[in-house]
């Protein structure tokens, strides 16, 4: 036996040092590897050939069955890096600027592995362009997830700059970035995170005369404003847009989410918010207070229907409102619909 163990080496890194394909050498050792078990096979068990080679068959079964097992993972790594990989861009030299590198492919590995998102769907996230509107509670975790999944461009819109106060839940922001706003300090954050990330920020109020154009130049927008005039703002253009919109909200310990995207058969946010309520009935953060986390959660939620949008994973929350009752510890999902006479999506 120690006679083949000598061979294999011999082949293989004798083969290597004088410059002979992997291919050829993989070949020559499954032909002594059939050879050896011809001889365990036809040849008397006394037989000094047989004896030399390890005097049975099933020690050579074993490794051969533990043979086929490594080359067989090997192979699956191999065909996910190649569907991590644009298959047009060996072909056409302007799509190799897309191709992922070694580095983006090691970071995004957890993703690639999974059956719903594959290359493709991380192929899908670098090339998608995503529209943050907020910078705040739910925009920092919404920022920071998005960026660290590998969205291609990442556009955040915010006239606030960061204050002391909302160093306990907006994580994006660091004590040193007090005063300056939003949207540089989460730009700065997010491009230290990742780098293959474009982020395109807005430093001003998203108002009617640039609403419809901005939202036209993003796949999906994300919605993270806590005042119902910007969320029917919003809402409107991303309608007339037929972008997606996922929405979320926060009130003291509870948080709600849902994907807006009549295009696809959902209601649109008019359409389960026909009118704002009356001030008192939906107090802002800064009236009511609000508890550090939840805007972590609620803000990953959001993150993780972006995902599933963008890559085509599982089942998004058309037509669902997730709610997270974070005192008591409980999750719902209410079933929405949309409204024909709904001012807003009844036409579209």
């Amino acid at each position: 036996m120690l006679l083949v163990l000598l061979l294999v080496a011999a082949i293989w890194f004798g083969g290597g040092w004088l410059g002979i394909p992997r291919e050829v050498r993989a070949t020559l050792l499954a032909l002594l590897f059939v050879a050896v078990l011809g001889i365990q096979v036809a040849f008397p068990e006394t037989h000094p050939l047989r004896l030399a080679t390890g005097g049975s068959a099933a020690p050579w079964l074993i490794l051969g069955g533990f043979g086929v097992l490594v080359a067989g993972y090997l192979q699956v790594l191999k065909r996910l890096r190649s569907r991590a990989v644009d298959p047009v861009a060996n072909a056409n030299p302007d799509a190799k600027a897309e191709a992922f590198s070694e580095t983006e492919l090691n970071r995004y590995a957890r993703h690639i592995v999974l059956r719903e998102v594959g290359g493709a769907g991380q192929k899908a996230l670098k090339n998608a362009k995503v529209l943050v509107i907020g910078a705040g509670g739910l925009g920092s975790p919404v920022l920071q997830y998005l960026a660290a999944a590998g969205v291609g461009t990442i556009g955040v819109i915010d006239d606030d700059t960061v204050e002391n106060a909302n160093l306990q839940r907006q994580v994006i922001h660091k004590d040193a970035d007090i005063g300056t706003p939003k949207v540089f300090s989460a730009q700065a954050h997010m491009e230290t995170q990742n780098p293959f990330v474009t982020v395109k920020p807005y430093h001003r109020r998203l108002t009617d005369d640039i609403a419809t154009e901005l939202v036209a130049e993003y796949d999906l927008v994300l919605d993270g404003t806590d005042n119902f005039a910007t969320r029917y703002l919003v809402n409107a253009a991303c309608v007339s847009a037929s972008v997606p919109l996922i929405s979320g909200a926060l009130s003291q310990w509870e948080g709600q989410m849902s994907v807006f995207d009549p295009a696809k058969g959902a209601p649109c946010y008019r359409c389960i918010f026909p009118e704002a309520p009356a001030d008192h009935l939906a107090p802002s953060c800064a009236e009511a207070g609000v508890v550090g986390p939840l805007p972590g959660v609620v803000g990953a939620m959001m993150a993780v229907e972006a995902v599933k949008v963008i890559t085509g994973a599982g089942t998004a929350a058309r037509g669902q409102m997730l709610i997270y009752d974070a005192l008591f510890g409980e999750n719902r999902s209410i079933q929405i619909a949309r409204r024909a006479d709904c001012e807003t999506c009844g036409t579209v």
